[in-house]
């Protein structure tokens, strides 16, 4: 387990249901359903996210280097772009803003890719 990256997964996933709170309780009637689901995508791949860094936390620590070491910072890096990024355009009506979503979108793909490297790595070396 890794407690550092425990407490990370823990913030955003509980900063993930606050989110969804406040946008179905302190959006709701103040902006259009468009932004309602804008808003709505922010919070779940947040959260997504969050949970996927929570398996990672609590991976066993021979699995806390290279790949998926990798993998969480491109996922934390990734909530903080696409999914802030979404939040701030529906607060401050910014369309410029949605210029970092797909920064971000590629910081997620990117950890993805990560673990699909480190998987096949594991792998290939059970066969032998």
């Amino acid at each position: 387990m890794n407690p550092g990256r425990l407490c990370i997964a823990a913030t955003l996933g509980l900063s993930a249901v606050a989110m969804g709170a406040f946008g179905t309780h302190g959006l709701r009637g103040i902006i259009g359903p468009e932004l309602l689901a804008v808003w709505r995508t922010a919070v779940d791949y947040q959260m997504f996210h969050a949970l996927a860094l929570l398996a990672l936390a609590l991976a066993p620590a021979s699995s806390n280097g290279g790949p998926v070491s990798f993998a969480c910072r491109s996922f934390v890096l990734g909530i903080l772009l696409f999914s802030g990024s979404l939040y701030l355009l529906v607060l401050l009506g910014r369309s410029w803003l949605g210029a970092l979503t797909p920064l971000g979108g590629l910081c997620l793909m990117a950890g993805w890719g990560a673990l699909g490297i480190y998987g096949w790595r594991a792998g290939r070396g059970l066969r032998r």
